[in-house]
Parts: C-alpha cells; structure tokens; sequence
C-alpha cells in the first residue's frame, strides 16, 4: 500500500491507525483510516477505513457513509464475543452540539460487516421531553416504554421564572428534545474480555444550549445486534 503523505489535497493519506488481529487468523492486521485535509484545516474529506491482512499483504477498502469530520479514531476489542478484535471507529463533527459519528465493523475473514451505525442508533428510539408542573421535565423512551423525572428546582431563579408561575404551574407547554450520539465509549463491564458500550446523548430544554443532563445508555452485543442494556439519566450537580 502506498499513500502519498505530501500531496494532502489531492490524495489521501493516514489520518488514524492501529495494530491487531481482526480476521481472526492470529496474525495482527493492519488498520487505518484514510481520508483529505485541506492545507490549514483540520477537517477531513473522504475518510476511508482500510485493513490490510497481516498475512497475505491484501488489502479491504471500506468507504466510510458519513466520511468527514475531525480527529477521527480508531479503538480494536471485541464486542461480541468471538475473541476476535472488532473495529471502534469514531469521528466528531465539530459542531456546537458535541455530536460524534460511530461506526463498528467485523472483519472475520477479512469480510467487513457493520455491526453499529451511529444513525441506526439515533434512528431506533424515540423521546419526549416535556415540562411539568412544580419545576419537573419528564423523559421519555417511546419506544421502551420507560419514563424518568429530572427535577430542575434548583436552576437559577430567572430561569424558572422564564417558565414557571409563583405556585409553580407552568406559564406554557414546553417541550425539550434528545440529541444525537456524543460519546460512545467501549467498556468491559464484566471483566470478561468483551466490551459494551456506554453511550451520552444530550437531554436539552428550549434550546439545544439548555442542557437538562445527559441520557447514558448501555449496550451489548445481542446475537445480532446490540441492545439496551440499562439506561440512565444524569444531572448536573448545583451549590448548596
């Protein structure tokens, strides 16, 4: 494999790499990410994931769907538990609302297969955010039928008074909304050698600015597919 590391504006060269078995030959494998920087940016176009088979020298091309962004990485541990390396790819979007893209990709005999699509995830549950009385926002998982509470009494005065009468009913409807992914983080809650995920999106109120906390959810690999493990939500802590 040659990339050429001069001409960065025309042809790709290695913006993230990493060592080990993911055909699962025993062999390590090498990969890497691929992709375009303009000359004084930091933004990347055409980010690539290429494994080349520590054995045999050939290389897997796989183009990326949403292929541009920052500081793109690369995490290799199994999340299925096949004992054989997975491959943990992570790019940010740069945006004000911390979004990042994910994607996981098997390599078992040299045959990529995605096994989590950050848009899949974003896609499969649904929320509601919505302001109650007596200075409380309920969230919702529509699609798992699960509920919680976040009390926001000890926001600041203005704030509240923005939205509460005196007695604490609410002045108007208010809805929130859940964000995107912005952190997925691989961790082997079991010590066994397999990893989940740990993943944060953004609980906002009026504005995506308006943070409420975070929705931490938890998943593992479930013959197919992962799913939910368990589900929080966390706030932020205020002075007392």
């Amino acid at each position: 494999m040659f990339i050429n590391p001069y001409n960065k504006q025309q042809n790709p060269h290695i913006v993230a790499s990493a060592r080990g078995d993911v055909t699962g030959d025993g062999i390590k494998d090498y990969i890497y990410l691929t992709g375009i920087r303009k000359e004084d940016s930091p933004f990347i176009q055409n980010i690539t994931l290429l494994i080349k088979d520590g054995r045999t020298g050939s290389i897997v091309s796989v183009p990326l769907k949403t292929n541009a962004g920052y500081n793109p990485t690369i995490f290799l541990g199994d999340f299925t538990g096949n004992r054989i390396n997975d491959i943990l790819i992570a790019i940010t979007s740069g945006g004000s609302g911390g979004i990042t893209y994910y994607y996981i990709y098997s390599a078992l005999n040299n045959v990529p297969k995605l096994l989590f699509d950050y848009e899949a995830f974003n896609q499969r549950y649904n929320y509601n955010v919505i302001y109650r009385n007596n200075y409380k926002v309920e969230v919702i998982n529509t699609t798992r039928k699960t509920r919680f509470i976040i009390d926001i009494s000890y926001r600041e005065k203005d704030y509240l008074n923005e939205i509460y009468n005196e007695d604490g009913s609410l002045k108007s409807p208010i809805e929130g909304f859940v964000n995107p992914l912005s952190g997925l983080y691989p961790i082997d809650f079991d010590s066994n050698g397999v990893y989940e995920l740990l993943g944060y999106q953004r609980i906002s109120g009026r504005y995506a600015a308006d943070a409420l906390g975070y929705l931490q959810t938890s998943l593992e690999w479930d013959k197919n597919r992962f799913s939910i493990r368990e589900q929080y939500v966390s706030i932020y802590g205020s002075k007392y």
